[in-house]
């Protein structure tokens, strides 16, 4: 199984405004603030699954289309690459923790 590790050299400093990384609009950048991540280095830290579980976890309306977001985003990957390259990945780690798409 594929473990959750750092992203690549090519994805963004921590520096850079969340709503300059790909992938991620205004209201992935306001759902993931409800849930007090507001930098790279705050998402980083939680990971595109860990964020997806506070979003759950907050009542934050979500789809699975922002787990492939975030993970795109922390990749610098589009989602779309994402959702077919580690989609069985994401939803394992998912289901591990107890956390229902």
């Amino acid at each position: 199984m594929k473990r959750i590790s750092p992203p690549p050299a090519t994805a963004h400093a921590d520096d850079i405004p969340l709503a300059k990384l790909r992938g991620l609009g205004p209201k992935s950048v306001m759902a993931l603030a409800r849930v007090g991540i507001t930098t790279v280095a705050q998402l980083r830290e939680a990971g595109s699954v860990g964020a997806y579980e506070k979003l759950v976890l907050a009542g934050v309306p979500v789809s699975l289309n922002m787990l492939w977001a975030m993970e795109g985003a922390l990749s610098d990957r589009d989602w779309r690459v994402v959702a077919k390259e580690d989609r069985l990945w994401l939803l394992t780690e998912l289901e591990l923790r107890g956390i229902s798409p």
